[in-house]
């Protein structure tokens, strides 16, 4: 077995034995965007650099992770709270479009690396000081070839260094690459490909809309009952991102709040993601965590009458975790407590009573997302503002070859469908605002240091792919869990 790096920089490591090539096999080109987060994005100036800086310390082999962005369609997203979006900021984006200057840079460089190939395979290489902050690594084969990587770590000073009886100019942390040992055919820090930004251009707008509301107010064959609350994923097994949580509340005629006109305060305490609460029938509002912290508290004012009250808490999870330890211990749902407030005795504790629960929602297990499913209930005019509300209209395919997506910005947060074929979640979550200054390249890179999009929405456009789309009469689905604007949703193409 071989060991290998990933990380942002790989230059310190050291397979566990001498016999191994020292390999990188995730040179991160950028960072995942997560809903509610800014966007990251990684200097291709301080990308470049990293590399050479592996391969001139005698790496071997070098894989990027990512070099082509993609798309976590249906809900395949993971995190939690990662973005359906998974573009990475990497050499060739989500939609399959050259990002410049990155892809071109990083061209650039693969042609100086390779063209230095025949020193470099024949042996390690030898350090030479040539400041405080600046060193070569030379390369020599028994051939006569000869390759150098000069290098400048400094990073807040350019530097002019003397090699071979010549001089070269060296920017704030950078390396030149001499295939030769004497021309610089290559730096790290000097951008010459072209800048040329992606853009979107609509396509197709002002849809004509058709809702279906979900039923918030009723249970069917499928519900189930149990005493005190439970894990979300223990229940639904990820078979949907939707638990319904359902209890009743007896209000005795001689409680006060109810001559008094006050509402009693429902709390509900819960690992996450995100939950819906109704009350009757009667949406209540909605509450959610975020990326750095899932759990959340919801606490609202509830309007409830004498006798029988029916809560209904729908709890959504928003992708399963991907990375660390355990996680059979991460837990989402309402883990309570749930508590009643301004009643007569207080408090009262709802957790330990008995619960009805739900997996799902009716509309997924009708399939109203697809062309068949669609026609089994009963639609009617568009409510884009309402909670909990499915929503379909048709587009034909925008003319030319263009990737596609959907701006869903103006939405709240659910799912998206188009001809049956899950485009993923969307949630116009919007990042706080600050952190997004100047992005210098040199210094070591983190995550947060680069970011752009503070105080907007973290993603605003889905990819479609072409290969799911009709010339005409394309189905989209929409299920709106907060309520959004309809108006604003519109299929755009994205042009480099």
């Amino acid at each position: 077995m071989i060991n290998t790096c990933n990380g942002f920089y790989c230059d310190s490591f050291s397979p566990n034995s001498n016999g191994k090539p020292t390999m990188w096999t995730e040179a991160w080109s950028g960072w995942f965007t997560a809903f509610g987060k800014p966007v990251p994005h990684r200097p291709v100036e301080d990308l470049a650099f990293a590399v050479a800086r592996f391969i001139q310390k005698g790496g071997s082999f070098v894989n990027y992770y990512m070099y082509h962005g993609g798309t976590n369609f249906d809900r395949t997203s993971g995190g939690p709270f990662i973005a359906t979006s998974y573009d990475y900021d990497a050499p060739i984006d989500e939609y399959g479009l050259l990002r410049q200057p990155k892809w071109g840079h990083l061209r650039d460089l693969h042609k100086a690396i390779k063209q230095a190939e025949p020193a470099l395979v024949a042996g390690d290489p030898t350090v030479q000081s040539l400041g405080n902050y600046e060193k070569a690594y030379v390369f020599k084969s028994s051939g006569g070839a000869c390759a150098a990587f000069l290098s400048n770590y400094k990073t807040d000073a350019a530097a002019t260094v003397a090699f071979n009886g010549r001089r070269y100019e060296l920017p704030a942390w950078s390396i030149s690459v001499l295939p030769d040992c004497k021309t610089a055919v290559f730096n790290t820090a000097t951008v010459r490909a072209p800048s040329a930004p992606a853009r979107m251009s609509s396509a197709a707008a002002g849809l004509s809309w058709r809702s279906y509301s979900e039923a918030t107010n009723a249970l069917d064959d499928r519900a189930f009952t149990k005493d005190g609350l439970v894990e979300q994923l223990s229940m639904t097994w990820d078979k949907s991102d939707y638990l319904w949580y359902t209890t009743y509340v007896n209000i005795d005629s001689n409680e006060q709040f109810l001559k008094l006109g006050k509402w009693p305060q429902l709390t509900i305490y819960s690992a996450g993601h995100a939950l819906q609460v109704f009350v009757n029938g009667q949406s209540y509002g909605s509450a959610y965590g975020g990326y750095d912290s899932p759990k959340l508290t919801y606490s609202g004012y509830v309007k409830m009458w004498q006798g029988s009250n029916k809560i209904s808490i729908l709890s959504a999870a928003v992708g399963l975790p991907n990375q660390g330890t355990h996680y059979e211990t991460w837990n989402v749902g309402v883990l309570g407590p749930v508590t009643l407030s301004g009643l007569n005795e207080g408090k009262r504790d709802l957790s330990s009573q008995k619960w009805t629960y739900q997996i799902g929602l009716h509309g997924e297990s009708l399939g109203v997302y697809s062309a068949a499913g669609s026609s089994s209930v009963q639609w009617g005019g568009a409510a884009g503002n309402q909670p909990l509300t499915w929503h379909k209209a048709y587009f034909d395919v925008p003319a030319g070859g263009a990737p596609v997506a959907l701006d869903l910005g103006s939405m709240g947060k659910g799912q998206a469908w188009v001809n049956g074929r899950h485009v993923g979640r969307y949630w116009s979550y919007r990042a706080p605002g600050g952190g997004c200054g100047g992005c210098g390249y040199a210094g070591t890179y983190g995550e947060t240091k680069c970011q752009s999009g503070c105080g907007d929405i973290s993603q605003r456009y889905y990819h479609v792919p072409r290969a799911w789309l009709n010339p005409s009469g394309n189905l989209l689905v929409l299920l709106e869990e907060f309520g959004g604007d309809l108006s604003g949703v519109t299929v755009v193409t994205r042009t480099a």
